[in-house]
């Protein structure tokens, strides 16, 4: 809960039934997140992918290991009949990240959001018996907005531990170095930068939103997410993209009454 308190919010919303499979979801996905800041060493990190590569093999073939959360996933995959393709998606472009290194450029980012983030709303969405083109289409601008924020919201993180992860060509645009993130620069070239990134993110949740009236509501409890990734960007532009801001690392305590009211609503 602690690792995900977002996700965790979410997963309460869920019908009953789909409930403990949504925390299996979640839990395996905390479970690969952490591996990079939590290995000294890249090779310590593939050997833990190699485990979770090789888990889901094992649960494919109903032969799951005594692990708590590869238990509760093999009960989800049964339940739910889930994808074994999303699943290893999300690990092997996981492990491709072990290389610390910036995005190129901000497709790159999307396209790690989409095989991550997209890929665990493409599976939620079968945990709620969702099969629907325009469901698969928001699940899909929605991840890439999760992506997106998550890369924002780990900057002052990440510049603590002197990683700059954020789109070089975005960078470079406004003449902006790692270095000037590295010191928490705050210059309007900088913010700048910042805006560029979430302006992309909030183009992802327009498009998502665009098509709602077609995605059954069914599907709606997947895309609750939407309302923390709003916040964040109403947030953010509230303190004038200053990422380094001390508001931005606070935990938004109406939360839980924000995502409550939307699942009232029906929206996402």
């Amino acid at each position: 809960m602690k690792r995900d308190y977002e996700g965790y919010l979410c997963s309460l919303l869920f019908p009953a039934e789909s409930r403990s499979s949504a925390f299996a979801l979640r839990a395996f996905n905390v479970e690969l997140a952490q591996v990079k800041d939590s290995v000294s060493e890249k090779t310590i990190g593939l050997m833990r992918i190699a485990f979770w590569k090789k888990t889901v093999d094992d649960i494919y073939c109903d032969n799951p290991p005594q692990q708590p959360v590869a238990l509760e996933l093999w009960k989800a995959v049964k339940r739910h009949n889930l994808t074994k393709r999303w699943l290893m998606k999300i690990i092997d472009e996981r492990e491709k990240n072990l290389d610390d290194k910036a995005y190129r450029n901000i497709q790159e980012l999307e396209n790690y959001a989409e095989n991550t983030q997209s890929s665990l709303l493409y599976l939620t969405l079968e945990i709620l018996g969702v099969k629907d083109l325009h469901a698969d289409h928001a699940a899909s601008h929605i991840g890439k907005a999760q992506g997106i924020v998550t890369c924002l919201r780990a900057t002052p993180y990440h510049g603590s531990r002197r990683r700059v992860f954020l789109p070089m060509d975005i960078c470079m645009l406004h003449g902006v170095s790692q270095e000037d993130f590295l010191r928490k620069n705050q210059d309007k070239n900088v913010r700048d930068v910042i805006y560029d990134i979430a302006s992309q993110a909030h183009l992802h949740l327009k498009h998502a939103r665009s098509f709602h009236k077609s995605v059954p509501m069914k599907a709606f409890p997947a895309f609750l997410q939407t309302v923390a990734l709003e916040n964040y960007l109403k947030r953010i532009q509230q303190v004038d993209f200053d990422i380094f801001h001390p508001s931005l690392q606070q935990k938004d305590t109406l939360l839980p009454l924000s995502l409550y009211i939307q699942s009232w609503r029906k929206r996402y």
